[in-house]
Parts: structure tokens; sequence; C-alpha cells
């Protein structure tokens, strides 16, 4: 039973990345750029300005903040370990397609995040929220729609998403001697004590309590991630003199068609695209959902900041993480990809200390993730519910996410991330089609910020400057 569903879940992955997602990913990718004008390269200075501006409420989320979030998700196990699978996997070239589906998706995430601020719903106290169930209902006039994707949402990120980071952060044991020393009949005791920890912490966490461990945390990952991009750096200049040839394979691998047709499946550009896709997230609509929350004088503002969480994300971490493990000359494989790979590496530069890092850092986004995830689904089960769900009803919610936790240990390497691919295209299918049915209004929406920014105006959006005949809370 455990095998035919593996396969069955692996098989939909296979058709939705080889067929659907990555004509329409890119064909998104290109197709904003292009009628944005590039805004992801031409408004980068203004995107970075953007982070600074203050909250119009002295209580309200700031842009800031609301980039902190959106990034805290989107940074996690997958920028190591969906990295080194994907170079595993697909070898060099894959590098090549994460940086690009990350250029084209900042294009992408500019007009989700965008659309999300001008449809935000205000919350009793003046605080807003929102995200794509609701510019599906507020613009398309499908609750419905906003419904399956809301359930997509949380099947997603308390399901898939939450099962891996817990399967991920168990695999990075894997290299210690330990793990193949402790078993018990048939199975390994290592990811039943692990999984059972760590959903025994984040459920700590969740239920009420554990609020210092969440405050250390916030601090402890940026620090984790600044010092991971500097570790990468003393890799790379280490190593300097394999630099060369390691870009020269980037670039010549992503375009050995011969290869990539020959096992599209296992190909650099579907594991370099499943893999940027998951990091970044452009374009599956998770972040406008962070994004909503955001007090700012105009829509836009918002977009740039999160525009520029996908850069953060895939060209300074992932990249950090695929430097470090082709530097240093490991060859990896399919005996040798995932946490292993990246500990390994390490190992070259830093001795023993490298893979102790690599399990802390994967300890310590694995946690946040984990946390993350569950913030967006609280969301979205408010909108299934039509009203905030009650302490109870939400308690029985975090529980299944608990376990999930705990199951997602258990489970198989293939399957863990097949699962949590499925899950993702399915958002990225019904939300991908509806930005770019709304994208007129994202567009004009940027036309009018860039007009009084010309002006030498503070840009200030009201929704009938560019026509907006839906009823807005915050616009009107």
């Amino acid at each position: 039973m455990y095998e035919a569903f593996s396969t069955l879940i692996g098989t939909i992955s296979n058709v939705m990345y080889s067929y659907l997602l990555i004509i329409m990913l890119l064909a998104a990718g290109i197709y904003f750029s292009l009628r944005t004008g590039l805004v992801q390269l031409r408004m980068l200075p203004e995107a970075v300005r953007s982070v600074g501006e203050r909250s119009v409420g002295k209580d309200s989320v700031s842009s800031f903040q609301a980039l902190m979030v959106s990034t805290a998700s989107r940074v996690g196990t997958g920028n190591i370990v969906g990295v080194a699978n994907a170079i595993a996997i697909g070898g060099y070239g894959a590098v090549f397609w994460m940086w690009l589906i990350a250029l084209l998706g900042g294009a992408t995430a500019f007009v989700e995040s965008t659309l999300a601020q001008i449809y935000k719903k205000r919350a009793a106290d003046g605080s807003s929220y929102g995200g794509p169930s609701y510019y599906i209902q507020a613009a398309l006039n499908s609750r419905a729609l906003g419904v399956v994707f809301a359930v997509a949402l949380i099947a997603t990120y308390a399901g898939g998403f939450n099962m891996l980071a817990s399967y991920n952060l168990i695999d990075s044991l894997s290299g210690y001697g330990f793990y193949d020393k402790y078993f018990f009949g048939p199975h390994n005791l290592v990811p039943i004590i692990g999984g059972a920890s760590l959903a025994l912490l984040v459920g700590f966490c969740i239920m009420g309590g554990g609020k210092r461990i969440v405050k250390v945390t916030e601090v402890l990952v940026p620090l984790m991630g600044v010092l991971y991009i500097l570790l990468a750096l003393i890799v790379m200049a280490l190593n300097i003199e394999r630099l060369p040839e390691v870009l020269s394979k980037i670039f010549t691998a992503a375009f050995d068609f011969r290869a990539i047709f020959g096992g599209f499946a296992g190909s650099a550009i579907m594991q370099g695209i499943k893999r940027g896709l998951y990091s970044n997230e452009a374009g599956v609509g998770s972040a406008p959902n962070a994004a909503a929350a955001a007090d700012v004088a105009h829509p836009v503002t918002q977009g740039l900041v999160q525009m520029l969480s996908v850069f953060i994300d895939t060209l300074l971490i992932c990249t950090a993480t695929a430097m470090m493990c082709l530097c240093t000359g490991i060859i990896p494989g399919e005996g040798l990809k995932g946490a292993p790979f990246v500990q390994q590496s390490m190992s070259v530069v830093f001795g023993t200390v490298g893979p102790y890092f690599i399990t802390a850092a994967l300890l310590l986004f694995a946690f946040t993730t984990l946390l993350g995830n569950l913030f967006y689904c609280e969301g979205c089960l408010n909108y299934i519910a039509g009203r905030a769900l009650s302490k109870r009803a939400m308690n029985i919610f975090r529980i299944a996410a608990i376990i999930a936790v705990f199951v997602g240990a258990q489970l198989e390497f293939g399957l863990v991330w097949d699962m949590a691919d499925v899950l993702m295209g399915v958002m990225a299918l019904i939300n991908l089609p509806v930005i770019v049915i709304l994208a007129r209004t994202a567009l004009a929406a940027l036309n009018d910020y860039t007009a009084q920014r010309r002006l030498g105006k503070k840009p200030v959006f009201k929704a009938a400057a560019i026509g907006l005949k839906e009823k807005t809370d915050f616009w009107n």
C-alpha cells in the first residue's frame, strides 16, 4: 500500500512539473516581467528603500515586519536540503534554473503581493489581513474557489511542508554514528524519538506556551542566516581555484539538452524549478498572506518589498548552499544527497564542526518554518469558517498539525518530497491563473505609484485613481 501510494504521488509530481507548472511558471514570470517593464530589476533600489518605510499606525505591522514574516516562511530546510537535492539529482545546471525561476519569480511575487494589499480586509481592531482567497472572492466573485485555495494551502503547509521540514531535520542526523546504532526490531529509534521530541516542542509553542523559545528563535534565525552566508563565502574563498570551473559547469550543464530530454524527471530544468519554487514560493500564493498584514500608504510598496524577499531567499541563501557544496569538490549522487551532502561538503573545510553547524542551522530553520507555516493556515481556516474559529476548534487543528510533524519524521525521501511538491503545485495551479486575470489591477497600481514618484510625492493609494470597481476596506 505504502509503495503504491508513493509511486502514485511520484507520478503525479512528474506530470505536474514536466508539463503544467514548468510552462505556467516560466510563462507567468515572463509575462509579468514584460508587462511591468522588468520591475524586479528596474525598481530594485526602490524596493530596498521601501523596506524602511514606517507603518501608519503605532501598533501596525510595518513593511519590514511583513518582509520578515514572509522571509522566515521562505527560508527553511529547502534552502539547504532542497538545493543539495537539486544538484545531486539534476546536476550543476539545476542551479541556473533555480536562479532563473527566482529572477522571473520576483515579478510574479510583486503582482500577487500587490493584489493582496489592494483587496485586504479590515479586522475589528483596525489591523489588516488577506491573501489569495480574499482577492479571489473580491475580484472574481467566487467564494467557492477561495475556499478551494484555502484548503490547498492548509494541506500544503500544515501537512506537506511541515512533514518535509520534520523529515529533513531527522535526515540531517543520518550522518552521525548513533543514527544506525539504535534499532528496535525493524525500526530505527532516531526518527521516532526525534520526531516525537520535535512534535512536542512545536506543540508546546503553538498551544499557548513557549513564547520565550519563539522570541529566541526570532533572533537566532536571522543571525544564523548571516553566519551561513559568511561561511559559504569562506568556503568559496578557500576553494577559489575551483570557482571558475563551477560557474562554467552551472551554465553549460543548464543547456545540455541531450541530458535534459534523456531523463526529464531528473533533469536540471525540473529539479531547478521544483526546488526554486519550493524555496522562494513565488506564485504559490503563500507570501500574500503576510503581505496583506502590512500597514502601508500604497499597495505597490509591499509588492516591492515581497519581491525583495524572493531574491534574499534564492539569490543569497540558496546560492550560498550551492557554492558551499560545489566548491569543495564533493561528488553528489543517489547515495549522497540532502543534508548529508551539505554536511560532508562542510566537513572538508571545517572538519567535524561543519556537520554540527548544518544540523544546528536545520534545527532553527525547521523550527521557525513549522511555526510560521501554521500562521498561514490559521488565517485560511478562519476564511473557510467565515469567522474567527473558537479556541477549541483551533486547538483540534493544531493537534492534527503536531501529529503531521511526527509522521513526517517517519517517511521516506521520495514520498515526503513528492507530497510537498504536489500540494504546492496545486496551490500554484490555482493562484497563477488568478493573478494573470487580475494583473491589470496590479499594473494600474504600479503606474499610479511611479507617476506619483515622478512628481516627487510620497505615493498614497486611492482605489478610484485606477478605476477599481470593487469596494475595498482600506483604499476608498
